[in-house]
């Protein structure tokens, strides 16, 4: 089943992590004060609304409370920010992200139950995208506009299997150039090299290619 994502705020930031879910083709719901800000985002999210997201009774018209995961990615307004995480909170949002905008900030988020807090200035809208969409996504790397390293944790899907049975490079078009296995790296693994469950793969290649990987081999049904 497609998951629900809902962000709220559609500054750099919060767009980035709108276009890059959509673009993973998740469901994803667009909310801004900003008219503008809304009207550009109309043909990438599947739903865009102009909404104050600090008034409980809006979040609940919305349908905020059947959403799986909400980012918080309202700009330089943190009472919003903390409003709009608390009243997320009370509504039972199962997982909820907020963008702080410096340590304060952060420290106020943990209290109020945010689930993850993350700095815009230390954090990609790209990397946060792909791991909010999977736990075995540990880190997503730029290298080019359309090319990236991937670091994911081996799952059931992966696990007991070798390079040579997963055919990464033929069917995904993608390269696993290293693989962490606790204290152990094995570096240009062999292709008969098999996968144990937790081993950590570092995969290189085209982005398009990564995201049939990941959704094929990485996110767990």
């Amino acid at each position: 089943m497609k998951r629900e994502f809902a962000v709220i705020g559609l500054g750099r930031f919060g767009g980035s992590i709108c276009r890059e879910l959509s673009r993973e083709g998740m469901e994803v719901l667009a909310i801004d004060l900003d008219e503008d800000k809304v009207n550009e985002y109309r043909d990438i999210a599947a739903h865009a609304v102009i909404a104050d997201s600090t008034d409980e009774n809006v979040l609940k018209e919305l349908g905020i409370r059947n959403i799986d995961h909400v980012i918080v990615a309202i700009g330089d307004n943190i009472q919003a920010s903390m409003l709009t995480t608390l009243m997320l909170k009370e509504l039972g949002i199962k997982t909820i992200t907020v963008k702080a905008q410096n340590d304060y900030h952060e420290k106020i988020l943990n209290k109020i139950g945010a689930d993850h807090v993350v700095h815009p200035e230390r954090d990609m809208g790209k990397r946060i995208a792909h791991s909010i969409i999977s736990n075995n996504i540990l880190d997503y790397i730029e290298l080019s506009d359309d090319h990236s390293v991937v670091e994911v944790k081996a799952g059931s899907k992966m696990s007991g299997r070798s390079l040579v049975d997963l055919d990464i490079r033929a069917e995904y078009g993608c390269n696993v150039v290293a693989i962490k296995r606790k204290k152990e790296v094995i570096v240009s693994p062999m292709a008969t090299e098999e996968i144990l469950e937790n081993d950590i793969l570092i995969v290189i290649g085209a982005d398009k290619d990564i995201s049939r990987f990941e959704k094929n081999l990485v996110i767990e049904d």
